[in-house]
């Protein structure tokens, strides 16, 4: 346990940061999941949509360092090629 009052205070700031992050990393978990749930059922429409809200998303979970920014490219890079590739299919 902390020792000296300002250890306590980092402390106890860690935690609410703590909270505010799970918060915002489940956030962008839904945001994906919404898009994967519409390629999985074929709506590409839907599928596009909801991509549209999801970039603004992960890019603000970049900067409020949630996620690393090659990450955010990568997920945003599949989303997107699994959404034209729907798009060909049909």
């Amino acid at each position: 346990m902390a020792n000296t009052s300002a250890a306590k205070k980092a402390f106890r700031s860690s935690i609410k940061k703590e909270e505010i992050n799970k918060a915002r990393k489940n956030r962008i978990r839904t945001f994906i999941r919404k898009v994967e749930d519409a390629i999985k059922a074929g709506k590409e429409q839907d599928a596009r949509t909801a991509f549209k809200s999801l970039e603004p998303e992960i890019m603000r979970g970049v900067t409020k360092n949630i996620l690393k920014l090659n990450t955010a490219a990568r997920k945003l890079q599949r989303l997107g090629a699994a959404i034209r590739k729907l798009k060909a299919a049909s």
